[in-house]
């Protein structure tokens, strides 16, 4: 089958970084960690697992970080190496296990890519035992070879390929009613909503939220769908993001311009100071800050944005990042929070798969998905694709998702 593998083997690790500082294109050429190829078909791991033929594949943000090794060193433990990419799916199934019940071959479904003690077939953890699937202690052991989520783990496959293989306990079958566009976002939406259930505002409260990429833009659509009244302002680099935010319920959106700060000061009703060496400095802000980006400026200017006790959310995967100022952390004795993939959420004191939840959201409410995939490719054109997808200001793309026939 054709797939889109990762393998990044020292030598290969090296030359890509020092490539890359001539051109990003050296980050995805056939010099690099990626590269297109025929491989084999995954087989069933066990007879509760089944064999999804995938009909959409989506570009995340994380597999971005991969494939410019953003992604810190310090995870390369937690994934099996060779890898085919993609955690982003639609398929449909075409072989499954014996102990599969309830599937059938020719199911449409989505598959929830987090590889948990279930997955791996091995007695739950006590992360797992809560339900707190993404922190996951057994990501090592078990059935599979090491991985947190398909699409970083060789024994399942990923999307960026023709076939992958899913444990019984991580199928969802995709209701008639929605499209393929739709249930494609499944995965940026589960991404969304679990920071916002886990720190969901009170309707008083003056949020901020940080980049107005796909996730940044879900986090402002969930939060209205889910009946946030809260004061919402964005700060979104393009117009075109811009725009769209303030569709989503945004009251407001700022550019990150060279005096973005005092701006969201006068917002959030903060007060800026300049130190003797140094950048600004505010005393109150933003009850929440989502932080959707995980730059070193997002980091440094999100936590002095945050108010006295208020909530720094870390949405975007941030890395290592160097000179870091934590003075915030305990000059305002800040809630710094993270939010990793997805789990279960509280929904009216049950407890429900983000996944599921956030296929019943897009089957409740619909989701604008003509606004939000703004590229479609075929997998033998990635490299046009992560070029687009990399290219958000040239290119004006959101979710580039490839189709496959």
């Amino acid at each position: 089958m054709k797939a889109v593998v990762f393998d990044a083997s020292v030598g290969k690790y090296v030359r890509t970084l020092i490539l890359g500082r001539i051109s990003k294109r050296f980050f995805y050429n056939k010099l690099s960690c990626v590269r297109l190829t025929n491989i084999p078909e995954p087989e069933l791991p066990s007879e509760n697992y089944v064999k999804v033929k995938t009909t959409y594949a989506g570009i995340c943000g994380s597999d971005l970080n991969l494939i410019f090794l953003h992604d810190s060193p310090s995870t390369s433990p937690f994934a099996s190496f060779p890898f085919v990419i993609g955690h982003e799916n639609l398929g449909v199934i075409v072989e499954k296990g014996r102990n599969v019940t309830e599937f059938e071959i020719g199911d449409r479904v989505i598959v929830d890519p987090v590889l948990d003690c279930d997955a791996r077939e091995l007695p739950r953890c006590d992360s797992c035992k809560e339900e707190e699937f993404s922190t996951c202690l057994n990501i090592t052991e078990g059935k599979l070879k090491p991985g947190t989520i398909m699409g970083a783990c060789s024994s399942t496959g990923g999307s960026w390929g023709e076939y992958f293989v899913a444990h019984k306990s991580q199928v969802i079958k995709v209701p008639d009613s929605v499209k393929d566009e739709e249930a494609i976002l499944v995965d940026p939406l589960a991404s969304a909503l679990h920071p916002v259930m886990r720190n969901f505002p009170k309707d008083s409260d003056k949020v901020l939220v940080y980049g107005a990429g796909i996730i940044g833009l879900l986090v402002v659509w969930s939060l209205r769908k889910l009946g946030c009244m809260a004061d919402i302002t964005v700060v979104a680099k393009y117009k075109f993001q811009a725009d769209l935010a303030v569709e989503f319920g945004a009251n407001r959106v700022v550019n990150p311009s060279d005096d973005y700060l005092d701006k969201l000061a006068k917002v959030s009703g903060a007060k800026v100071f300049k130190p003797m060496i140094g950048e600004k400095v505010l005393l109150g802000g933003f009850d929440k800050v989502f932080d959707c980006v995980g730059s070193s400026r997002t980091i440094r200017d999100g936590m002095w944005l945050t108010k006295q006790r208020g909530s720094y959310i870390m949405v975007g995967l941030a890395s290592v990042v160097k000179d870091l100022d934590l003075t915030p952390v305990w000059f305002k004795e800040l809630n710094i929070r993270g939010a990793y993939c997805y789990s279960t959420e509280y929904l009216n004191e049950y407890r429900i798969s983000t996944y599921q939840l956030a296929l019943n959201l897009i089957q409740q409410s619909g989701i604008p998905y003509e606004k939000l995939i703004t590229h479609y490719f075929r997998i033998e054109d990635y490299q046009k694709a992560i070029e687009v997808a990399s290219s958000k200001g040239i290119e004006k793309s959101i979710k580039v998702v490839f189709k496959f026939l």
